[in-house]
């Protein structure tokens, strides 16, 4: 039976049942937070969801050649990378990451993005899995057989500088930020030194952390709640953040609050506050 997801997040109870699934791919796409000290963990140490696959957003899914961090590939390219790692056109993919939501709803947004909608985020990721005591096993690579996944590029998910700059005359769109208030403030330092501290002209403060609980999304009802209260008049929505991966995370609480106008701006703040001549508040 192939299997068909009908909302963007899954618990562990729920992948548990179905793990053995012919169609179904788990994705690791744990990052290290920009903001926190990167520990390397060895391969043969680190521990994956039974089955899984790691999904490299750094080194495999962002463009190499781009000037600012996770910079998303171009749809051939995610094609091509997405095939290698077995995704057909009738896969049924599950996201996650070791610290709960953080990096997995970036390759959420990824796969909307090039048209594909049957995936989910694991919601606590790792750390709800083990404490089920659901299966693990250390990191092993495997013979993948190449899929036949195909793109199907989704403009209106992605925004761009330009698109931002006129956002911020605009009465119709709305700029919410995802870095947290002390960085949105320029109280508080940016993670990367030679970024500018500031934020985007009429943008507004939603830290992903707002929607984010123990390490789970906040429920369905909640998200609406926060959703509707940052944006009553209902305009249309452009999600910013460091680098673009917390802005996944508003993106994934907006999906699942109802919310449809909505797209992430790919640079972010890396690449707005090391820009010149843009604007910048503070």
């Amino acid at each position: 039976m192939i299997l068909k997801i009908k909302n963007p997040i899954v618990s562990v109870d729920w992948l548990f049942k179905n793990l053995n699934n012919e169609n179904l791919i788990i994705f690791d796409a744990t990052i290290a937070k920009v903001t926190a000290k990167k520990e390397a963990v060895s391969s043969d140490k680190k521990l994956q969801l039974k089955g899984g696959l790691f999904f490299d957003i750094q080194k495999s899914f962002s463009e190499k050649n781009a000037p600012f961090p996770n910079t998303v590939l171009s749809a051939k390219k995610f094609e091509e990378k997405v095939q290698e790692l077995g995704v057909n056109v009738n896969s049924c993919i599950v996201v996650y990451d070791d610290l709960g939501i953080y990096s997995s709803p970036r390759v959420w947004w990824m796969f909307q993005l090039m048209g594909f909608t049957n995936i989910a985020v694991l919601n606590g990721g790792f750390p709800a899995w083990e404490l089920k005591k659901y299966p693990t096993e250390k990191t092993v690579r495997r013979q993948i057989k190449k899929g036949n996944f195909i793109a199907n590029y989704q403009s209106e998910k992605i925004k761009f500088t330009a698109d931002v700059l006129y956002a911020i005359e605009s009465e119709s769109i709305l700029i919410a930020d995802a870095r947290s208030k002390g960085r949105f403030l320029a109280t508080e330092p940016e993670p990367r030194s030679d970024i500018k501290g500031g934020r985007i002209p009429n943008s507004v403060s939603l830290p992903y952390s707002e929607i984010v609980e123990y390490n789970l999304l906040k429920s369905e009802e909640d998200l609406k709640t926060v959703f509707n209260s940052l944006n009553p008049k209902n305009k249309d929505l452009i999600f910013s953040c460091g680098s673009g991966i917390t802005a996944s995370v508003l993106a994934l609480g907006a999906e699942i609050a109802g919310v449809k106008n909505h797209a992430v701006y790919d640079g972010s703040w890396t690449e707005w506050g090391s820009t010149k001549g843009l604007p910048i508040e503070k």
